[in-house]
């Protein structure tokens, strides 16, 4: 008899662990999909994302990180022939924990004569924007999206030769 309980505990304790698995790997499966709504890249770097106006302390880097809003959209509509382009530069706050806060304006794209630059180093890391959504609409235009901004970034080692802030 005593047998026949252990062996029913066993496997009840088997069966929970595999709920447990499905919900581990369901829950990972939705915040990657989540992630991808978003312009993926295959880049080694992984890329934190942001709302606007959200705030993150990453640990792995040591510095706090705010995305404080996009200060120029002027992106082409979809939908819409343009002559350029268009850039949109999102102002990222960032804090290390030894140094002052600093607002970097990162740029969608690089383009020096106009001073729009796509990434900037802080405390020894290159900062680098990836993405800015949502891609404003013909009919909308960028005022519409105004505190609805999503952006991702991605922070890796700077070269050793350089400033700490650019």
């Amino acid at each position: 008899m005593f047998h026949k309980v252990i062996i029913l505990s066993l496997g009840i304790f088997a069966l929970t662990g595999c709920d447990a698995q499905k919900k581990v790997k369901n829950t990972t499966k939705t915040s990657e999909g989540s992630a991808n709504t978003m312009n993926s890249n295959t880049q080694k770097d992984p890329i934190v994302y942001f709302n606007e106006g959200e705030n993150k302390f990453l640990k792995e880097y040591q510095m706090n990180i705010t995305f404080k809003g996009v200060s120029e959209d002027s992106r082409c509509p979809e939908g819409v022939n343009c002559i350029w382009a268009g850039v949109a530069v999102a102002q990222v706050e960032v804090m290390g924990t030894t140094s002052r806060p600093t607002i970097l304006n990162l740029a969608t794209m690089d383009h020096p004569g106009r001073n729009y630059h796509q990434s900037a180093d802080f405390n020894g890391y290159t900062i680098t924007l990836q993405d800015v959504a949502p891609y404003p609409k013909s009919q909308d235009g960028a005022k519409a999206l105004a505190g609805k901004y999503k952006i991702g970034i991605t922070i890796k080692k700077a070269n050793p030769s350089g400033s700490t802030t650019k």
